[in-house]
């Protein structure tokens, strides 16, 4: 007797809402959102619940400003996605799922300078402190995801600006820290983590 297959992840999935505590008018994503004013005709998004996979928000419409990781669960309000970030943003308005978010196969390689150049780590698991572990500098020149998928913070402790890192994306490699984000003017990275699955 044969067994079935195991089935694989169920598709990303989230809904948002226009007013906090899950109030007011709704609009489901299945995909790629670049304007949720547009596609999903909410004037704003003030709470989110991720139902199925990890997805990045950005403050602005195209994939633009600030990001946010948000992982399964809910978030009624802003300091919900926002939480220690240095720069607290009360709108999303652009989405998408994340790539490659196998929590259990995940490795970034970070170098001290752009293009891959100067010293490097290879990292394979979570680091609240990357200066505590050995890394001398406060800066990231560039870096490179083997495989699945990262969240990168300005500050120790998973605080300040975030940048999602995924390998299928940019084929995993960033060049320089600008190639991390709109939102990246340094390329301060303190702490790092891989991504929920």
């Amino acid at each position: 007797m044969s067994s079935a297959p195991a089935p694989g992840p169920a598709p990303a999935s989230l809904t948002l809402w226009d007013e906090e505590d899950f109030q007011g008018r709704r609009c489901r994503l299945l995909s790629d959102c670049a304007n949720v004013c547009e596609r999903g005709g909410l004037p704003r998004v003030r709470s989110v619940k991720v139902e199925n996979g990890v997805w990045v928000a950005f403050e602005y419409p195209d994939f633009q400003g600030q990001q946010f990781i948000l992982e399964k669960g809910d978030y009624p309000r802003w300091s919900a996605w926002s939480g220690s970030s240095s720069h607290n943003s009360n709108q999303l308005l652009s989405f998408r799922p994340v790539l490659c978010a196998n929590h259990n196969d995940s490795r970034v390689t970070l170098f001290e300078g752009d293009n891959f150049q100067g010293c490097k780590f290879d990292l394979v698991d979570d680091y609240p402190s990357l200066p505590s572990m050995g890394w001398a500098s406060k800066d990231v020149g560039s870096l490179k995801v083997s495989s699945g998928a990262w969240v990168a913070y300005q500050y120790p402790g998973y605080r300040g600006y975030q940048y999602v890192l995924e390998r299928d994306r940019h084929s995993g490699e960033f060049c320089t820290y600008g190639e991390l984000g709109t939102q990246a003017h340094t390329g301060q990275l303190q702490s790092i983590r891989r991504v929920q699955h």
